[in-house]
């Protein structure tokens, strides 16, 4: 068994050497906005050096148990180094995942909005089953999805959703799934049970540090007050406490009615608005299509990143990868990893 993250070890630690050396100088606080970007690269620097470290040990602590038990062959402890490889090819993998993350934004937080496109009760029915999708992902990865904002539709599904997920590199992992998805099934809503195709999309941005600067005018907001929606539970208010704000310039909204208090959802649809803000002004800087958000398309036919085929076969397969997998059931149970994982290796080698 070989580690090739010992050879990525000495540009590291000579990047975190300058990035030191670069803190010590008196003049290094008189930009606040760059001295925090440094002091957050220094950060993911030495996590990423302890990761590999941390690899390397458990390298070698597998290598030397195996080399004992040549001798004992003890079949519980040629079990215990199986589960300890097993172990370590897992954490080699989430590893190699985070070395190749490049965006600035990677290691942040995701903010994502799933919408249902043309179809009605199908569409909104296949944006709520995705919702469903994705919390389960984030709870199988040790991540934090919570629901900000909710519009249920009136007989199935939901109208659209925007949700956090909490968590380092939750920027990084989600902006794979970020496009159009595709449903092909026997529609539960057809008394004929013919065959349906539903769309929906995924967006996801990145949620911004507070050391990023963005600019945002009181006096270039509208705040709203509303009473939250939903069919039940958590969804509901007796008051007016949701709130949407409008940044009157662009026209961007973000809107929030998950929290106790009116006052707590004012922070968190600020908190969401700056980061919208964010990019529109990163992608008005460099007009590309591709940005941050990713290329907008049309929630329709041949623009799908991914199909989900539950029937005449069952078969769920990734467009951009040609990856598939007929496990229908545990895909939509939150196993999106193999997906996830080929679409970030294949874009990085690009």
């Amino acid at each position: 068994m070989k580690c090739w993250y010992i050879f990525d070890l000495p540009h590291k630690e000579n990047e975190i050497k300058k990035l030191e050396k670069e803190i010590s100088l008196n003049s290094f606080w008189s930009d606040q906005k760059r001295a925090n970007q440094i002091i957050q690269k220094l950060k993911g620097l030495k996590r990423i050096i302890d990761s590999i470290k941390s690899l390397n040990d458990e390298l070698k602590d597998i290598n030397l148990l195996f080399e004992l038990n040549l001798e004992e062959n003890d079949r519980e402890i040629w079990e215990e180094i199986l589960k300890k490889i097993k172990n370590y090819e897992d954490l080699y993998v989430k590893q190699e995942l985070i070395l190749i993350f490049e965006g600035d934004y990677d290691k942040n937080n995701a903010i994502c909005t799933i919408r249902p496109g043309a179809g009605g009760t199908e569409s909104q029915d296949w944006a709520e089953m995705l919702l469903r999708m994705y919390f389960k992902w984030s709870e199988k990865n040790n991540f934090r999805a919570k629901i900000i904002e909710i519009n249920p539709a009136e007989e199935a599904g939901i109208k659209n959703v925007t949700f956090t997920v909490s968590g380092e590199y939750a920027f990084g992992y989600l902006k794979a799934e970020r496009g159009i998805h595709r449903l092909v099934r026997i529609s539960p809503f057809d008394s004929n049970k013919r065959r349906h195709t539903s769309f929906a999309s995924m967006e996801v941005i990145p949620e911004i540090d507070e050391g990023i600067d963005v600019d945002i005018k009181e006096t270039d907001l509208r705040i709203d007050t509303y009473r939250a929606s939903g069919a039940g539970g958590q969804h509901v208010n007796t008051t007016d406490s949701a709130v949407r704000v409008t940044h009157i310039p662009t026209n961007i909204v973000a809107q929030c009615q998950n929290e106790r208090s009116q006052h707590s959802n004012k922070i968190t649809a600020m908190r969401i608005l700056r980061a919208k803000l964010f990019k529109y002004y990163e992608e008005e800087k460099a007009k590309d299509v591709k940005g941050l958000r990713g290329k907008q398309k049309e929630i329709a036919w041949g623009s799908q990143i991914r199909s989900y085929v539950f029937h005449p076969y069952q078969m769920i397969k990734d467009h951009r990868t040609e990856v598939e997998s007929g496990n229908i059931q545990a895909i939509m149970d939150g196993e999106l990893n193999l997906f996830i994982e080929a679409y970030l290796k294949s874009n990085i080698k690009k």
